[in-house]
């Protein structure tokens, strides 16, 4: 398994955290972000780590920026990436049980830093769950190639 681990200036201690878990747990990871807590723009941050993801070169995605909200804005905008902004252990096992989340996105104005390992342990345990949920999920990524088929069809740029 190999992870992109993305944050603005905000998460850079998380996300030294999170690479001393991968390397204690032998997860491969790619380190996306700053070196240290100077002012960052989360927008091309997230999209690096979605970007991963959706090529294949990373099989997951975890993020950190304030709130979590606003990389997980960014993430989805890329195809096949379902970010979710968790703030929970109950949240974070429903994104991957349910929704079947690639990317996870943490706020680290909200969780204290041992809280952000165990929550992307417990998301990085959780398998995504069959039956109506794999419906449920193709349904969001119809509507996307939708989209994006029509764009296409229209002349538009994707992006």
């Amino acid at each position: 398994m190999k992870i992109a681990l993305g944050s603005d200036h905000t998460g850079v201690t998380h996300r030294r955290l999170l690479r001393e878990y991968f390397a204690e747990k032998g997860i491969e990871y790619r380190d996306i972000g700053p070196p240290a807590p100077e002012p960052t723009d989360y927008p091309l941050i997230a999209y690096d780590v979605a970007r991963a993801v959706a090529d294949g070169d990373c099989d997951l995605g975890v993020l950190v920026c304030g709130t979590g909200i606003g990389v997980s804005i960014a993430a989805n905008k890329v195809p096949g990436i379902l970010a979710a902004a968790c703030h929970d252990e109950y949240t974070v096992a429903m994104s991957r049980k349910h929704n079947h989340a690639n990317v996870l996105c943490l706020g680290a104005r909200q969780e204290n830093e041992g809280l952000v390992v165990r929550l992307v342990d417990l998301w990085l345990n959780t398998a995504p769950e069959g039956g109506r949920h794999d419906r449920r999920v193709k349904q969001i990524l119809d509507i996307e190639r939708e989209i994006i088929s029509r764009r296409s069809h229209a002349g538009r740029p994707l992006a």
